[in-house]
């Protein structure tokens, strides 16, 4: 295993993740300006993964952010108990109580949290800081998003952000832009639309980023958007010095592929706390993935047996 995990007994939550949860407003088959109603789910980078970890995984998660005191926040607040914008700053939460004296296995956050003010950078850095002092794992979804960065200095200000945060990360997470745009590395190959990537380029790309940052693992989905509904789809997976590629599934047909990627994350993180090794966990992760971008809405609908059924190679036969 290439992380040193806390064992369960010692912890109050397996999972601990920090960020904002917002409200995506659907139109279905329409457009924003042409529908006449919405269907309503709730999301976030961070929280997608915590809960794709409790609803699909079973295990105990928990999130940590901050709500408006109003109808709408009591709706984020009823849809986030169902599934089981933040202005907070450093000293809002007793770090050394959550991860001292409850223990957490593993935290999460990412680059959505931390482009949505001056300030949540600085909550981030608190919590990995406390996190690390008491030997929990931190993992880190880049998710660079342009329209949240552009106004507050682009992709620079993202790379100064994210390369702060870096040196406190154990696994880093992306996809084919973030390492680029958030991060500044740049992959041989990749044009402005991202419409190719070559696995091999990914790799190279990877064994430059663990020159500069001590990352124990990285990972990084693969996505070719042929069109809308089709997409090529895969993942690797960097650990102990070698690479490990889930399998590579061409023409995937999308219901909804937002979330995704956070989708991968969850089984990705699943494979490591269920103590399995890089190869399955990188193949839990693009199962996981693969499977949420079937159903609508940001979060999962899939089953652990799914999961699991889909990493063995079954189809689409019904099964009876």
């Amino acid at each position: 295993m290439p992380l040193k995990i806390k064992p369960k007994d010692q912890c109050r939550w397996d999972e601990l993740s920090l960020g904002e949860v917002m409200l995506r407003f659907d139109p279905g088959d329409h457009r924003i300006a042409t529908t006449r109603k919405f269907e309503v789910f709730e999301g976030g980078g961070e929280y997608n993964v915590a809960r794709g970890l409790k609803r699909c995984f079973g295990l105990d998660t928990a999130h940590v952010t901050a709500l408006a005191d109003n109808p709408v926040g009591r709706l984020v607040e009823d849809l986030m108990y169902q599934g089981g914008i933040s202005q907070m700053k450093p000293g809002d939460m007793d770090w050394e109580e959550i991860f001292g004296k409850l223990g957490v296995r593993w935290f999460h956050a990412g680059g959505i949290f931390c482009a949505l003010s001056e300030g949540t950078p600085e909550v981030a850095i608190a919590a990995m800081k406390a996190a690390r002092k008491h030997g929990t794992i931190v993992s880190y979804d880049l998710n660079y998003r342009d329209s949240l960065w552009k106004s507050i200095g682009g992709k620079k200000r993202a790379q100064e952000v994210n390369r702060r945060l870096a040196p406190l990360v154990d696994v880093m997470i992306g996809n084919e832009e973030d390492f680029s745009a958030a991060l500044g590395f740049e992959v041989s190959g990749m044009d402005e639309h991202i419409s190719n990537i070559e696995v091999e380029a990914f790799k190279q790309m990877i064994k430059q980023v663990v020159k500069e940052f001590p990352f124990q693992v990285v990972a990084t989905t693969l996505r070719k958007a042929k069109t809308a509904t089709v997409n090529d789809w895969g993942a690797i997976c960097y650990a102990d010095g070698s690479f490990y590629e889930a399998k590579h599934r061409e023409n995937l047909e999308i219901y909804d592929r937002v979330g995704g990627g956070d989708s991968f994350a969850s089984g990705l993180i699943y494979g490591f706390l269920s103590g399995q090794g890089p190869q399955w966990a990188v193949e839990c992760g693009a199962a996981h993935g693969a499977l949420a971008m079937t159903t609508p809405g940001d979060t999962t609908m899939a089953t652990l047996k799914e999961v699991t059924q889909l990493m063995k190679g079954s189809g689409a036969r019904i099964a009876r």
